[in-house]
């Protein structure tokens, strides 16, 4: 116990989290978008996101050491893999500046400051890539380091000034991301979804600061003369996979949920169909076939259905007592909405039975009463159909003789 306390790397080995598996979610979080992006391909934005998610990806395929080790061999040069991830991860940074900066204003009404602010981004990430590589170049780095290169290599010439321009452009790009993030989170008027994709991003963003902030006191440490190794080690790579994790969940959430979302409320609508639908299917002898169909196609389908039953059945409705039935809702205690799809499922199930006993109507009744509130407000009276001891309590009170019910009124 006591010897835990005093290696804080042991500690952390016992929350190791495999580069994989932020990996695994970030691929799941560009397969979700791909069918989006690629129906949508003019959208610049979609884009953005997609090549964001596609470079997330390939660091962290590339910063596992089983891939560090496979680089190396195959250019034969030790520690070709540290410009080459530092180089992903610096357009990484570049691009998520690029996308939040963007997204924030609208690539429609960009302003002149934001497509200066752009075009910096673009000049000073390209710059900061270009010089890793020089400093790569002029640096003496001949023992492979396969997880702390950082640290082995953070008192030598030219590897020293290249940790030092990864780290400081990785942490100023995630210091804006993560201002701009919380700035835009705190706007009014935003979409739940998006806020709470905003705010996981937030989180994801300020985790690599942690990341660089761990990285940085080990490299000062070295500098000094003294092994904090561990957070680079040990502290980095579980914060940096967490954050990827966050920042995956945070770019699919405002898509996702609004799209389960939607597909939700739409289930949930032709369920509430289901009464009145089963009730105009008694009417009609027939319903919808069952085909496969998008969610969106089977709830028009199922509307569409109910109305064109609803309309010649309108010719049957017997108006006055669809008013005592308001009336007599009301009186039982039921809100004026309520009362009212009370009454019209009153006025249905009144004018079903009047059907079925003269299945033709009489002359007068060719032009039926007005039927357009409740060919509009048939999810009400289908909910209505779900209580029918409710139903029977006002048609019960509507059947008093209309004398009675004109005191009332």
């Amino acid at each position: 116990m006591n010897g835990l306390a005093l290696d804080p790397s042991g500690v952390l080995s016992e929350f190791y989290i495999s580069f994989w598996i932020p990996t695994a979610v970030l691929t799941a979080a560009l397969v979700i978008k791909l069918p989006t992006i690629v129906r949508l391909w003019r959208d610049p934005l979609l884009r953005a996101v997609g090549g964001l998610l596609l470079l997330a990806c390939a660091v962290f395929v590339f910063v596992t050491p089983s891939t560090i080790a496979w680089t190396n061999q195959v250019t034969g040069v030790p520690n070709i893999s540290a410009p080459w991830c530092y180089s992903l991860l610096t357009a990484f940074c570049g691009s998520c500046l690029l996308l939040i900066i963007a997204w924030r204003h609208g690539l429609s009404e960009r302003s002149a400051a934001t497509r200066r602010a752009m075009r910096w981004v673009v000049s000073v990430y390209s710059g900061v890539i270009v010089a890793l590589w020089v400093l790569f170049a002029l640096a003496d780095a001949p023992v492979e380091r396969l997880r702390d290169l950082d640290t082995y290599y953070a008192n030598t010439p030219f590897m020293r000034e290249e940790i030092l321009l990864y780290l400081g452009a990785h942490a100023v790009a995630c210091l804006i991301t993560s201002w701009l993030i919380w700035n835009w989170v705190r706007t009014e008027g935003l979409d739940a979804w998006l806020r709470w994709g905003l705010k996981l991003l937030g989180a994801g963003y300020v985790l690599n600061l942690i990341f660089d902030g761990s990285k940085l006191t080990a490299v000062f440490a070295r500098w000094l003369g003294r092994d904090l190794d561990w957070l680079s080690t040990d502290l980095a790579p579980p914060v940096a996979a967490l954050s990827a994790i966050l920042i995956a969940v945070g770019f699919i959430l405002p898509h996702a949920g609004q799209y389960a979302h939607d597909r939700w409320r739409l289930r949930l609508a032709h369920r509430e169909l289901r009464p009145l639908y089963q009730l105009m299917k008694t009417v009609s002898g027939t319903g919808v076939p069952r085909v496969r169909a998008t969610p969106e196609l089977r709830l028009t389908r199922r509307e569409t259905f109910i109305r064109d039953v609803l309309l010649p059945l309108a010719r049957y409705i017997d108006t006055d007592l669809g008013r005592r039935a308001y009336d007599a809702a009301l009186e039982l205690g039921h809100p004026p909405r309520r009362a009212g799809a009370l009454a019209a499922a009153v006025s249905i199930l009144d004018a079903v039975d009047a059907r079925r006993r003269t299945p033709e109507p009489p002359s007068d009744a060719a032009v039926g009463p007005d039927t357009t509130n409740l060919l509009q407000e048939i999810g009400a009276v289908s909910r209505a159909l779900r209580h029918p001891d409710d139903i029977a309590a006002v048609r019960a009170r509507a059947a008093v003789p209309a004398e009675s019910v004109a005191v009332h009124e």
